[in-house]
């Protein structure tokens, strides 16, 4: 009932065919990215969890760091990955209305770091616990 009438058609075929429009496989890719996010950081907590419930060295603790490091910028480049794929979802969206609101990349990699760090201090605080 929102498409225009010429391209009706189209989108029935496409429909029968078990094929979308561009922006909507976009907007499933853009769901299934952030899932994807999501699972990494608790993948990454639980891991965190694992190294410091067991006793650790020196040097096992800077190879940690410069993981975490690591973990903390392809955390961004996904985030601003994600962040394109929606601005590129706003352009193709025949509806304003169904548009996403871009990710404020500053502060979603604030949230994650701040969950790390939060979990290190408690694990440091009471190594027991996990």
């Amino acid at each position: 009932p929102f498409e225009p009438p010429e391209l009706r058609m189209t989108f029935k075929i496409l429909k029968d065919n078990d094929f979308a429009p561009y922006w909507i496989e976009l907007g499933k890719e853009i769901d299934h990215e952030i899932d994807k996010f999501r699972k990494e950081v608790e993948f990454f907590k639980r891991y965190t969890a694992i190294f410091y419930s067991q006793g650790h060295s020196s040097p096992a603790e800077k190879r940690f760091d410069s993981k975490k490091a690591l973990f903390y910028a392809e955390s961004r480049f996904t985030l601003q990955r994600i962040d394109k794929k929606i601005s590129d979802y706003n352009l193709h969206c025949p509806f304003f209305r169904m548009g996403r609101p871009n990710m404020k990349i500053d502060d979603e990699i604030y949230k994650v770091i701040s969950s790390v760090e939060k979990l290190i201090e408690e694990l440091k605080q009471n190594p027991n616990k996990q």
